[in-house]
């Protein structure tokens, strides 16, 4: 005689609620995953605008140099 299984029966039931978990807790771990990555850009955006600030601020005070206007070469001419 068989001695008797451990664990849960194979049913179609049992083998569908232990799917229907699995999928749940993929769910769970992506929508977790979702919410941090969500967090982290929004902290960058804020850090990356408040640089962008800084640097608005920081180019109004100190202006670059005026450029040296360049001079043009003439033209030349070349008798074909």
């Amino acid at each position: 005689m068989n001695p008797p299984k451990k664990g849960p029966v194979r049913t179609a039931k049992g083998v569908f609620d232990a799917w229907e978990k699995r999928t749940e807790l993929v769910k769970l771990q992506t929508n977790a995953e979702s919410a941090a990555n969500d967090a982290k850009t929004i902290r960058l955006k804020a850090l990356r605008l408040e640089k962008e600030k800084q640097d608005a601020i920081e180019a109004a005070a100190n202006p670059p140099p005026p450029t040296p206007a360049k001079k043009r070469a003439p033209k030349r001419i070349v008798a074909g």
